[in-house]
């Protein structure tokens, strides 16, 4: 039961994240959980302020002695990735999570957890209403609809916070403290098709691919990991060559910022031609399993026989959409010259989904290189222009260049290496931090990034360490008592 998890280390936060698991707040879906934070703030006393865009803004006084230190905004998102698994039943609008504890980790059952950015959210309430911590002026900024758009740091207006201090508390590696983060565009697809009727000697199939990991598509794209979209239009593309294969339907992926797990398609098969076709399909399956092995060792395909569909899509457009959708970039494009192991330029192929006669191809596109962002956005504007599809990009949100010289950076160095003795790692992170959209609005601050272990964000195996919990919160209050002066 998700209660056990009260009885952690620090039960404060421990206290908040388990609040936060029982409120519904997908992406966009975050009303109950920003009427949690607003009364969390005003029965504390604490001067409490939504902002125009929805926004949470809460200031707490500096403690006897700290009011001579540089202001400090503790900042996360409120909303969560709304990610099951397709045998789980549960309506993220409505139902809390069900956390649970799971040897060293936290974990939810067969959904997302939300530690992302829960954590985040939960040990800054805890600070909030900590009597016993020494730190000089705090401001809390709970931002909106972070994993769809980026919403709420897009709407942030000059002039409303007073802090130098930016701590964003959304990275996911204990022990790492984040200077920089990739710019993101959307990149979206469109195909017309007409509907034609369905011949009477065929058989029809639900066909699916299923059991991939999964995961955030700018944390996990390195890992070359199925994308579902990608193998289930590799097997239509040959199944319409070898067998004459006519699509109905397709919907693959849910998020654009999570890595595909499952794709569905409804198609015909000339009956003369089906027994070839299943007998295709299992050579196909084993055949992508085997390239796959390491990564994703429990990928399903199935078809699974059904009614015939009421119409088809047209075969033109149908060729076209395989061959684009083919053709598409996807997963790493290029790996950072700067810094070691880091992604560059990326992009998810992240939804196909047909519905009344259109055909919707939507990806996330990142890079830290602005110039390589737009290459790969004219790259991906020829294959679908080619392919007889409209296509825009929209959504565009700015990079964080890294500052080496930031003066919290070397102050949580030397505070880190004396509290753990070790040094912490410095990186910058191939996903969207708001850092890039904060730091537009207020030049002047001085950012910093991190957090606690969080493994497969984005996906139901999402899990939380619960031993870097408690560091990330030590480092935490050891970094507010220590914030240098104004």
């Amino acid at each position: 039961m998700s209660k056990e998890i009260l009885n952690l280390e620090p039960k404060s936060l421990w206290k908040n994240f388990y609040s936060l698991t029982q409120i519904p707040r997908p992406s966009k879906s975050e009303a109950k959980a920003r009427e949690f934070v607003v009364n969390f703030g005003k029965n504390l006393g604490l001067e409490t302020i939504v902002d125009e865009t929805g926004n949470v803004i809460i200031r707490k006084p500096a403690t006897p002695g700290m009011e001579n230190r540089k202001g400090v905004i503790l900042q996360g998102h409120l909303d969560m990735v709304p990610q099951k698994n397709s045998d789980k039943t549960h309506d993220f609008e409505k139902d809390p999570i069900d956390a649970f504890i799971d040897g060293e980790w936290v974990k939810a059952r067969g959904t997302t957890l939300g530690a992302d950015n829960g954590m985040g959210v939960a040990a800054t309430l805890a600070i909030l209403e900590a009597k016993d911590l020494q730190h000089g002026p705090v401001e809390a900024l709970f931002t909106i609809d972070e994993e769809t758009g980026m919403t709420g740091a897009f709407g942030l207006k000059a002039g409303l916070l007073h802090g130098n201090i930016l701590m964003n508390l959304d990275s996911e590696d204990e022990g790492e403290l984040y200077i920089g983060c990739a710019g993101g565009t959307n990149g979206n697809a469109k195909f017309i098709y007409q509907e034609v009727a369905v011949p009477s000697d065929v058989s029809a199939f639900n066909l699916s691919v299923k059991g991939l990991k999964g995961g955030h598509s700018g944390v996990d794209i390195h890992l070359g990991r199925g994308n579902s979209n990608k193998i289930i239009n590799r097997f239509l593309w040959h199944s319409t060559q070898k067998y004459g294969l006519r699509m109905a339907t397709i919907d693959g992926g849910s998020l654009r910022n999570a890595i595909p797990r499952e794709s569905f398609a409804i198609v015909t098969i000339p009956n003369a031609r089906k027994d070839e076709f299943l007998i295709y399909l299992n050579e196909f399956a084993s055949l992508v399993k085997k390239e796959l092995s390491v990564v994703e060792p429990d990928l399903k395909m199935v078809a699974v026989p059904t009614g015939l569909p009421k119409n088809l899509m047209d075969e033109k457009t149908q060729r076209n959409l395989l061959n684009a959708v083919y053709a598409c970039p996807n997963g790493v494009m290029r790996m950072s010259n700067e810094m070691s192991g880091l992604v560059e330029t990326s992009n998810n192929l992240a939804m196909v989904k047909s519905e009344n006669g259109e055909i919707k191809v939507l990806c996330l596109l990142r890079s830290s290189v602005d110039s390589a962002k737009e290459d790969l956005e004219n790259m991906m504007r020829s294959v679908f222009e080619l392919a007889g599809a409209q296509i825009t990009f929209d959504g565009k949100y700015p990079g964080w260049k890294p500052n080496p010289a930031s003066p919290i950076l070397k102050a949580m160095q030397d505070i880190y290496q004396k509290k753990y003795g070790k040094v912490p790692e410095i990186k910058a992170i191939h996903a969207g931090l708001e850092c890039g959209l904060l730091g537009g609005v207020y030049p002047s601050w001085d950012m910093i990034s991190f957090g606690p272990t969080i493994r497969y964000p984005h996906s139901p195996d999402e899990k939380v360490n619960i031993e870097t919990v408690k560091k990330f919160w030590d480092f935490l209050v050891e970094t507010l008592k220590n914030v240098p002066v104004k």
